[in-house]
């Protein structure tokens, strides 16, 4: 569907397709554009692995911390590739905590990088890189460019477009206008959209993913 599409799915939907408007069509295609990015960080839809602007990193000797893309919110695979070297290098997603409670003198190690570390914009190597090249990444991103023209269409599959509009809905309802303010199809339009794209998730359930920790039983001795 395109977004001339969309919103006039929006509009059926929301019985407003009398002139003039409840919501105009600017402030649908945000809500529309907000719907996607929404659903592609729930149901983690668009799995990146080829954009070298997203998926590649120039690391330099000395240097631990990088800036991620903007758009890539969780990563699935990591490695260091040394300059001229043969072969990529994978990299472990932990934790500080983790290397702190393993690896105790971490920081103040240098060598070719062991482990990664992501925040909500960057990462951080270990052991701090005594040697320059690329960090290859692969993970779920945000869609690169917003519904602004009105033949543009989503990034996302088609089959997930229609449901889309349930997020344009909810956020409609939601205003508090008396005129188009109605908490109950506000709820259920949030609700559909849940229901198809999954729960929203929370920064630190989120950040928990980062780290590829598995869980372990460890001996105590008394």
């Amino acid at each position: 569907m395109t977004l001339e599409q969309l919103i006039a799915q929006f509009r059926v939907d929301a019985q407003d397709r009398a002139e003039p408007y409840f919501w105009p069509d600017a402030m649908v295609a945000g809500w529309l554009n907000e719907a996607q990015a929404e659903a592609a960080i729930r149901a983690r839809l668009i799995h990146e692995s080829a954009a070298r602007d997203v998926c590649e990193i120039a690391v330099s000797s000395g240097a631990s911390v990088y800036e991620l893309s903007a758009c890539l919110f969780e990563i699935t695979y990591q490695a260091f590739l040394p300059k001229d070297g043969a072969k990529r290098v994978p990299l472990k997603s932990v934790s500080v905590e983790w290397l702190d409670c393993h690896f105790p003198c971490w920081r103040e190690e240098t060598g070719v990088p062991r482990w990664l570390m992501q925040t909500d914009n960057s990462i951080r190597l270990a052991p701090e890189p005594d040697v320059a090249g690329i960090l290859y990444l692969e993970g779920y991103r945000l869609p690169l460019a917003g519904l602004s023209a009105r033949t543009d269409v989503p990034e996302v599959n088609a089959a997930h477009h229609r449901h889309l509009v349930d997020w344009a809905l909810h956020r409609a309802f939601s205003i508090p206008d008396s005129e188009s303010f109605d908490a109950q199809r506000a709820g259920q339009a949030e609700a559909a959209f849940s229901a198809y794209f999954g729960s929203a998730q929370d920064a630190d359930l989120r950040r928990s993913t980062r780290a590829d920790n598995p869980l372990q039983n460890e001996a105590h001795f008394v």
